[in-house]
């Protein structure tokens, strides 16, 4: 390993989202969609800076593909996001 391969492992740590019981198949399209709704549900009920809510934008990143994540972020700040996120 390279000087700079070192320097980049040391600065980043690589991680995917942990199993969740609730998904249990391959398929992992609805964890996706329940951890980006979790996540605004959180920051809605508990503000941004509650650490907690991190574990579901983590995970969504992690398992989402970016269009979607970018498309359900257009539909949210038009007000066309098929799911309720202030509860």
């Amino acid at each position: 390993m390279s000087d700079g391969e070192e320097d980049l492992s040391k600065k980043y740590t690589l991680r995917t989202a942990p199993f969740d019981a609730r998904f249990p198949n391959q398929n992992q399209t609805k964890n996706c969609w329940q951890n980006y709704c979790d996540y605004f549900r959180c920051i809605n009920a508990k503000g941004e800076d509650f650490k907690p809510c991190r574990q579901f934008k983590m995970t969504y990143h992690s398992l989402c593909p970016n269009e979607w994540i970018s498309r359900w972020d257009d539909q949210r700040e038009s007000g066309t996001f098929p799911a309720v996120l202030d509860e």
